[in-house]
């Protein structure tokens, strides 16, 4: 199907057992603490408008979100979620702007955005978050955020003349995800479906060392390790797993061999979901990159895929400007269906 942002193209997969899943990395991250929520409550922010649009066009039942500022009260959440009509929200405090006190970049300084434990301004900056119209089993969700990089099993940590990249002090201290890595379970009506979700460090913005680089390979590869039980618990019924990987097949930086492990692997369906740029899913043509796949949906090999797509503009054109104005990023979604198809 093309995932253009039409009515046609939108329309939920029949059946009772059938539940949309969708990713989608908002860029709704402000310059400070609190001023996502001002601007929620104030209620004339454009960009919101306009991601609230393409959420409502996306109609998910289950929606992983990235680039979502994170408050410890969870107002900014509550309000949006209530806004975009889910019942269900569920976001924890990301690695984002989490102070370390240490030099993590090496560049001898402290305390700028590049020695939290994830790139941050503040802490919650460009968090993450999951909406549903199921309820979410908070009390059984993993949270993998806080594992140390160099616990991570075949981990490519960066080092420079033989040395560990930036310190031994700040490798010890180095959490692996940027953001988050969480399994959430959410109760559909057909069973519990574990959501997988994270976002990745762009593997660019750093120096030989490829501190970054290594970074993304390993957040990508770390659900492998989930799957195979190395790392956590891996899911034992049907999972999604969904998010921003920041890394594309073909096109860009980054170590590729990283999503090729996870388009390869027998426990996971890719649904190729495409729009009118094709599988892409992010316009960069703005900072001179162009359209790239970096947003990804897989599903257990539990499920059956029954359609998906890429919400890029399409030929309405007043819709083409409120998919601009929300983010470069585009909404991917995916119809899975719990039973076998009728014979």
């Amino acid at each position: 199907m093309a995932g253009g942002l039409t009515a046609c193209a939108l329309a939920t997969a029949a059946g009772a057992d059938t539940y949309r899943f969708a990713t989608y990395n908002t860029e709704l991250s402000r310059d400070g603490p609190g001023l996502l929520l001002r601007d929620l409550v104030r209620g004339k922010d454009a960009q919101i408008a306009a991601v609230l649009q393409v959420i409502a066009a996306g109609d998910a039942d289950v929606l992983a979100l990235q680039s979502f500022d994170y408050d410890l009260t969870g107002e900014a959440l509550s309000r949006f979620a209530a806004a975009a009509g889910y019942p269900h929200a569920f976001a924890l405090r990301p690695n984002t702007g989490l102070a370390t006190g240490l030099d993590m970049d090496g560049d001898g300084r402290f305390g700028g955005p590049r020695d939290a434990q994830g790139y941050g301004r503040f802490t919650g900056q460009g968090g993450m978050a999951v909406l549903s119209r199921f309820p979410i089993l908070a009390d059984r969700v993993q949270d993998l955020s806080a594992l140390l990089w160099e616990d991570v099993p075949d981990a490519l940590l960066p080092e420079w003349d033989g040395a560990p990249f930036p310190s031994a002090e700040a490798r010890a201290a180095q959490r692996l995800p940027t953001t988050g890595h969480w399994i959430v379970p959410v109760d559909l009506p057909g069973g519990v479906a574990e959501v997988m979700v994270f976002h990745a460090s762009p593997p660019v913005f750093d120096g030989p060392e490829d501190r970054n680089g290594k970074r993304n390979h390993d957040e990508i590869v770390l659900w492998q390790h989930v799957l195979y039980g190395r790392v956590g618990t891996a899911p034992a019924g049907p999972f999604v797993l969904a998010g921003d990987a920041n890394l594309d097949p073909v096109d860009g930086e980054g170590i590729k061999a990283a999503i090729d492990r996870l388009l390869q692997d027998p426990r996971l369906q890719d649904a190729r979901p495409e729009g009118h740029a094709g599988m892409d899913t992010v316009d960069w043509s703005g900072i001179g990159l162009g359209d790239m796949r970096v947003s990804y949906i897989f599903a257990s090999t539990h499920w059956r895929i029954a359609d998906s797509g890429v919400l890029w503009p399409g030929p309405d054109e007043a819709l083409s400007e409120v998919v601009d104005t929300a983010s470069r990023h585009r909404l991917v979604w995916v119809d899975l269906a719990l039973s076998p198809p009728a014979e």
